[in-house]
């Protein structure tokens, strides 16, 4: 399956900051769903739309670089790829860099089971595969 991109911006906000004047690093993370749900959007279905379809993406494997500094009030652009990673996961691929000058700021993965209301993996619908090509 090719994989889909998207991107989107988003701005530090203050509470996102800490006293070295920086992203907290847990907030990288954040931003990485912020990505996932924008991409999931663009290509045609939100979360809420998909859990209530029956599929769900709990979190089973992350990965962060830390390649720069976010302070607050910088934008930031956030750009994701998507793709299957097995007959029941999805990896989605994250970068940030600074929207202005494009110094990096955080890359990583995400990897996510697919599966149903009550936890069990399934395997992708059709809907959902065509969703993510």
């Amino acid at each position: 399956m090719s994989q889909r991109t998207v991107s989107t911006k988003l701005r530090v906000r203050y509470s996102e900051t800490d006293q070295m004047g920086t992203f907290y690093n847990s907030r990288a993370l954040e931003w990485f769903e912020c990505g996932r749900t924008e991409l999931l959007r663009t290509a045609g279905v939100s979360y809420r739309e998909m859990e209530s379809r029956g599929v769900m993406l709990p979190i089973i494997e992350s990965h962060v670089e830390y390649l720069g500094r976010a302070q607050y009030d910088d934008e930031l652009l956030i750009t994701g790829a998507v793709s299957m990673t097995g007959k029941a996961r999805v990896r989605f691929e994250i970068e940030i860099v600074q929207a202005e000058t494009s110094k990096p700021v955080a890359r990583g993965w995400t990897v996510h089971a697919v599966v149903s209301p009550d936890g069990k993996a399934i395997r992708p619908p059709q809907w959902f595969l065509e969703t993510l090509s």
